[in-house]
């Protein structure tokens, strides 16, 4: 139970001017951070397993990586994602100019995480309906 009341909380000798706080949209601001927990190679093909979060700034160093493995001759490129907790575009867009330069691209043991992303992404290139379905299961 509550009563109203026009009494301040603190005295006025205490309180102090606070400045007005900007709306926060509860968007998550820190880059997100992943790991490369190890690397091994099978002739022409890098072996990748990662860990941790992938977004648009965690993307960039592994960006880097498969570049300079693409500059060192590596066609080949096979992802764990299994310990992989967050996914978002920046994810996707690595993957994305992986395979668009003709090399190869295999996810093994993907994470929850990575499934979702891959399900909406491919919902957002089917039918509507099929979206709808496609979105529905993914996030259960």
């Amino acid at each position: 139970m509550s009563t109203p009341s026009t009494a301040p909380i603190l005295s006025a000798a205490l309180a102090t001017d606070v400045p007005r706080l900007v709306h926060d949209s509860g968007a998550d601001t820190a880059p997100g951070v992943i790991v490369v927990h190890s690397r091994t190679t099978l002739g022409t093909t890098l072996v990748v397993h990662l860990a941790g979060e992938i977004d648009h700034f965690s993307a960039a160093p592994l960006q880097a990586l498969l570049a300079s493995a693409a500059d060192d001759g590596f066609t080949g490129l096979v992802l764990d994602t299994e310990r992989v907790t967050f996914a978002d575009s920046g994810f996707l867009a690595v993957l994305d100019w992986w395979a668009r330069h003709g090399r190869r691209l295999r996810l093994a043991n993907r994470s929850r995480a990575v499934k979702r992303l891959l399900h909406a992404a491919a919902a957002a290139t089917q039918h509507p309906a099929q979206a709808d379905a496609l979105t529905a299961a993914a996030t259960s």
